[in-house]
């Protein structure tokens, strides 16, 4: 069974246009494939205040983004147009190149509200950061969710309980958003050649080892708690089985996916295996010949 090697806490930073969010610490160094996972707010902002990600380039890696409050609406440099509502999704394979823009919606802008959500950047290997772009949305009724025994989950990618995600992903990629009453168990299988990782956003959730300390049934091996609080990224051991309970109401995402071992080249929106690489994403970017 995995349990938590390490303890990541959040800090808050801006991005986009202003926009306030909570990230972990060095996390594109931790955890092969994930470069980034960023929870937008929630904020809450009146008519006219709300900010988002004007037009800006990408090349070399993937970008999810998954509302859970708010509406969206979002372009890009190809021609496709789309708006994001709550339980939408979003996997935008950036590779050769794209440029897009992710903004409140007009009338989300009008009156204001609660933005919540989450973006998250998942690495490719060598041999695909230069694919042609492309795009999947499913909405929140094309997602597949699940709920039993105190615990609700949605399947944005990989599987749960039984029920898999219909994305297409470069690599195995699993990407669950679970809900769990207060006392609830999960059980979570793995592939065991995947890194995973738990990010909690709501309430506290207990990672369980067959081989507890009798002491102190929530201290297990290395001297790392098995309590994960609000705000706080659990990277865990290697394993084939997660055993989450909820001390709580819980909530938090669910992350894997494999170990690249690769060189990372990486500047501001561009993620290469060298720096000339991302020096040619530059002169791309500045000659009109980024995108196709």
């Amino acid at each position: 069974m995995r349990k938590v090697i390490q303890i990541v806490p959040t800090q808050s930073v801006l991005e986009g246009g202003g926009f306030k969010v909570r990230r972990p610490y060095s996390m594109g160094r931790l955890l092969s494939p994930f470069l980034l996972l960023d929870e937008m707010g929630p904020n809450v902002t009146g008519p006219g205040e709300a900010v988002g990600a004007p037009w800006h380039p990408h090349r070399g890696f993937e970008t999810v983004t998954y509302l859970l409050d708010g509406k969206m609406q979002h372009e890009d440099s190809a021609g496709n147009k789309g708006e994001l509502n709550p339980g939408d999704v979003q996997w935008m394979t950036a590779g050769r190149g794209i440029i897009h823009s992710e903004l409140p919606h007009e009338e989300f802008q009008k009156t204001g509200g609660r933005t919540h959500g989450f973006q998250i950047w998942v690495n490719l290997p060598k041999e695909h950061k230069m694919m042609e772009p492309r795009y999947q949305e499913l909405s929140a009724s094309e997602s597949p969710t699940i709920e039993r025994d105190g615990v609700w989950a949605r399947v944005i990618a990989g599987e749960c309980m039984g029920v898999s995600s219909s994305i297409n992903t470069v690599i195995p990629i699993s990407l669950i958003h679970v809900k769990m009453e207060e006392n609830a168990e999960l059980t979570q299988k793995l592939d065991s050649q995947l890194n995973s990782m738990i990010y909690v956003f709501s309430g506290k959730v207990t990672i369980y080892k067959e081989n507890r300390v009798k002491e102190n049934p929530k201290i297990f091996g290395f001297g790392i708690k098995q309590e994960l609080d609000d705000g706080e990224l659990g990277i865990l051991s290697k394993g084939n089985e997660l055993k989450i309970r909820s001390n709580e109401n819980s909530e938090f995402l669910i992350l894997a996916g494999p170990e690249l071992d690769e060189p990372i080249a990486r500047y501001g929106p561009f993620v290469m295996n060298t720096r000339e690489e991302v020096e040619q994403a530059f002169l791309d970017y500045q000659n009109g010949t980024f995108v196709s």
